[in-house]
């Protein structure tokens, strides 16, 4: 839309759940340009007491300099002759494979941070600040409710280029939705969100001040709220980077188990596609089956059709890979929009394609997508 223009949207929301707006337009999500967007479903009965929306998000506009620079730094010709992007981001495509790996101070290099994480090369930019809510880990957004009440958190990753391990100090999360879709309870001590996912937990809540915590994979720093319910400090971001339930059980979404009523009915395969995501960190480039987007050929699906889609990554680093306007099913029946697909992972998921329109595939890490890992997705409506 043209700077100064307006536009209304009007549309039926039949889908309830958790979810965020946000443009495509370069990299504007890293300039903080989102909201939340909460459906209510008047049919749910509840069983909380409070709510409390969460978003997450890294940052760097503003400190120096800003996303498009980091983009830049990333893409543009000094980068590709002097490696300053470095890192094992991907299958080398008969680019220069050098680890330069310069940290340049917070400019957007390659993040180089280590990681014991399930998702090897978790991101590419090295960034000063992790938030939640808008706040810095120095000033958090604090929560006041009551001993005893049950909450329900709605965690948005509204970040550019960092998936979180996220826990709340002194309980056990109990996971009850993913991108929407209702899952079988799993309670857990801490639980991994990749961008643009979705969880809502629920906790029963203890008497005294309790840091919500969101650590980066693969980064230095934390992001942290803070839930009081009585007396107690708010820990420094050190000592709530240290809480035990980090180091606990953690759970990945793609090991949830849908509800019931999450489930896509049973259909028989009626077109089968295939998404490949390739690249590499010098020259920056990523791409999805075998060019970058405007190079890429659409992918065409049939009206009406149950369709197999094989995500493949080529690559060593996790791309949250999204759908515009269709979830999908993964292998075990979990009901999603958006999946993080580990290093060289292969994963077969399910849609029903009963949504006609031009669609778009991307990775939701908005560096590669503007680097070229996306592809449209288009109807061919004569079946």
């Amino acid at each position: 839309m043209a700077s100064g223009r307006k536009f209304v949207y009007e549309f039926v929301a039949p889908d309830p759940g958790t979810y965020f707006y946000h443009p495509h337009v370069g990299v504007q999500l890293d300039r903080g340009l989102y909201a939340p967007l909460i459906i209510d479903d008047p049919n749910e009965p509840g069983a909380y007491d409070s709510e409390w929306v969460v978003v997450l998000d890294d940052w760097i506009d503003g400190t120096g300099t800003t996303p498009d620079q980091v983009l830049a730094n990333l893409t543009g010709p000094a980068a590709s002759s002097t490696g300053s992007t470095g890192g094992m981001g991907g299958m080398n495509m008969g680019g220069d494979s050098s680890m330069g790996g310069m940290d340049m101070s917070g400019t957007g290099g390659m993040n180089m941070g280590s990681s014991d994480s399930p998702f090897g090369d978790a991101g590419d930019v090295t960034y000063p600040h992790f938030l939640i809510n808008g706040r810095v880990n120095t000033a958090p957004d604090v929560l006041r409710a009551k001993p005893g009440q049950r909450i329900r958190i709605r965690i948005i990753n509204a970040a550019a280029d960092t998936i979180f391990a996220v826990a709340l100090g002194g309980h056990r999360l109990t996971l009850t939705h993913t991108d929407g879709y209702a899952v079988q309870p799993r309670q857990a001590d801490a639980f991994y969100i990749g961008m643009g996912e979705r969880y809502d937990v629920v906790a029963t809540l203890d008497d005294g001040l309790f840091p919500l915590v969101a650590e980066p994979v693969g980064k230095d720093g934390v992001a942290l709220a803070a839930i009081r319910t009585g007396a107690g400090a708010i820990p420094t971001p050190d000592r709530a980077a240290a809480i035990p339930e980090l180091t606990g059980q953690m759970v990945q979404g793609a090991d949830l188990i849908p509800a019931p009523e999450a489930r896509l009915p049973v259909k028989d395969i009626g077109q089968s596609i295939e998404l490949s995501l390739t690249g590499q960190m010098n020259p920056y480039a990523w791409a999805i089956n075998g060019a970058p987007y405007g190079k890429n050929k659409p992918v065409t699906i049939q009206a009406g059709k149950r369709v197999s889609v094989q995500l493949s990554n080529m690559t060593m680093m996790t791309h949250p890979m999204h759908l515009h306007g269709h979830t999908f099913a993964l292998p075990n029946g979990l009901r999603k929009d958006t999946v993080l697909l580990k290093p060289m992972q292969k994963l077969a998921v399910q849609l029903e394609a009963d949504n006609p329109g031009n669609w778009m595939a991307h990775c939701h890490n908005i560096y590669h997508a503007e680097a070229g890992m996306m592809a449209a997705l288009v109807y061919d409506n004569r079946g």
